[in-house]
């Protein structure tokens, strides 16, 4: 009888050690794909920092366009008062 439990119990020492050893291999196995991961996720964001710089003047567009929209419209000014002042200076030479 004694050597039948040390027989289960030896059995279920290796049950334990296979269990055991299963999950260290899958937690090595986790952590290599979690290094690999983080290498990814640093070249990407490498990139993303570079995707920022060089779209950052297609964002500043907006503001280009504010600025030629309102020298447009002093152009128009300018000219609409220069056509005033050729229409009274016309008046004058007249009289």
């Amino acid at each position: 009888m004694e050597e039948a439990l040390y027989n289960q119990w030896y059995i279920g020492l290796a049950i334990a050690t296979v269990i055991i050893i299963i999950a260290a291999i899958l937690l090595t196995m986790i952590w290599v794909a979690a290094k690999r991961i983080l290498k990814l996720a640093n070249a990407a964001l490498g990139l993303v920092i570079q995707i920022k710089e060089n779209t950052k003047s297609i964002w500043e567009l907006e503001d280009t366009n504010k600025v030629a929209v309102s020298i447009l419209n002093e152009a128009k000014n300018i000219r609409d008062h220069a056509g005033l002042v050729a229409g009274s200076l016309e008046e004058v030479e007249t009289k």
